[in-house]
């Protein structure tokens, strides 16, 4: 692989597997008013957050990690302002006190939050204002998550930023499946050790939590209940008990893909259940999760990070991806099982972050599994069938015009519908 391609795969993996704690749209907007409120002097007496509809969609129905329960963009943006760390990012409400969590509820209580959707062109934009009778601070974050382009300080610019098309502006249009496989191949495994070792043990610790059954509607325990242990059964119920405990509070962190951390365990838990099931060497599992991840992100790159189309279903294809690796596949079993996943499950609607984002995990790895397993029976489907298209490519590009394009006007009916429920 060329030198340049490479260190674009690496700066890639770097700028998308990173570290969040509790759904990601909330975290954004805590981490936007973090950032206001470095800026604002004294007291804030009144917030006006004002957010794209997706960014609704994916705050209203779930928790804020470290509030004792609190859900909503008001609860997001209170937590930031009152206890949020900024210099944590994604992390940015990790370590709050009892007592900060206690002082998180009163401002609620006390201080006026105004909610409102904007008008813009950007499917991810949070503005937040704080004010008090003196000063006024704005802060705005736009097209992905930690994507802070503005800050002004009574009407003064003290941070300004062009907006990134995708985090760091790194040009993805390097990725395709067959570049993807020669890295995996090839890959110095200490350029990403670090980073996939990290994605390990995040992600298998918060599935380990969310099997407790505690968390949301226990998909990940019920699976296991209600199917048993074959290997089949755990790579659902692990990657779907990660969302059980992720969804509704869980203050551990995850390793995220493509600004979700459901589609961060999607993509990786799986593989991990498998190469432990394989007892596969350490390196097969690190070659097989640079396949699913960067798989995904290259399905996603063409979809957006905010969609009507479930970006879950992006991952569980990365995820058969990579199992499909540990068996040995490469080129044509790969693109067939990636093929073969798609045309299955594409099209499952993103009804905003919740508790059923577990069900729509096990669905997806469920569709993933089973586009392999058709590969490895001899089954395939062929150009012509629904959006297959001759060749793994030109699929992946159909699925990416299917969800910005085509279901465009879904998502609008899908954020009208939860803004009335």
């Amino acid at each position: 692989m060329e030198k340049q391609i490479y260190q674009t795969y690496l700066d890639i993996l770097h700028a998308e597997l990173i570290p969040a704690m509790g759904c990601t749209e909330p975290i954004a907007i805590a981490l936007t008013a973090a950032k206001a409120k470095e800026h604002m002097k004294g007291e804030v007496t009144s917030v006006s957050v004002c957010v794209s509809g997706n960014i609704i969609k994916n705050v209203k129905s779930v928790m804020v990690p470290n509030t004792k329960g609190l859900r909503g963009i008001e609860a997001a943006a209170a937590a930031g302002i009152v206890a949020g760390d900024p210099s944590r990012e994604l992390e940015v409400l990790a370590g709050i006190t009892e007592e900060e969590q206690s002082a998180v509820a009163e401002f609620l209580k006390n201080t006026e939050i105004t909610v409102s959707e904007a008008v813009t062109d950007y499917i991810l934009d949070i503005g937040i204002t704080l004010k008090n009778s003196e000063h006024t601070v704005y802060a705005r974050t736009a097209q992905h998550h930690t994507g802070l382009c503005l800050i002004e300080a009574d009407g003064v610019k003290v941070f300004e930023k062009e907006i990134e098309q995708t985090v760091g502006d790194i040009d993805r249009s390097v990725l395709s499946i067959e570049r993807i496989l020669e890295f995996a191949d090839t890959a110095d495994l200490e350029d990403v050790r670090e980073l996939l070792d990290r994605q390990i043990v995040c992600n298998t610790a918060i599935a380990e939590e969310g099997l407790t059954g505690k968390y949301g509607a226990a998909i990940g325990r019920t699976l296991l209940m209600s199917y048993g242990n074959t290997v089949h059964n755990r790579a659902k119920a692990w990657a779907a008990a990660g969302s059980d405990a992720r969804m509704n509070g869980c203050e551990l962190p995850v390793i995220i893909n493509s600004g979700s951390g459901n589609q961060g365990m999607t993509a990786s838990l799986p593989v991990i259940v498998y190469a432990n099931d394989m007892c596969a060497s350490r390196e097969l599992l690190y070659r097989a999760l640079l396949v699913s991840n960067l798989t995904t992100i290259h399905l996603k790159t063409g979809i957006g990070c905010l969609s009507a189309y479930c970006g879950a279903i992006s991952a569980g294809c990365g995820a058969a991806a990579g199992i499909m690796y540990l068996y040995g596949g490469r080129f044509p079993e790969v693109s067939h099982t990636i093929v073969n996943a798609l045309a299955i499950n594409s099209g499952v609607v993103c009804d905003g972050a919740k508790a059923s984002c577990a069900a729509k995990i096990a669905s997806a790895v469920e569709s993933g599994l089973l586009g392999m397993q058709m590969y490895m029976h001899g089954k395939e489907f062929y150009k012509g069938d629904g959006i297959v298209a001759a060749g793994v490519e030109d699929t992946i590009k159909n699925v990416g015009k299917l969800a910005q394009n085509g279901m465009a006007e879904t998502d609008r009916e899908i954020i009208r519908i939860m803004i009335k429920n």
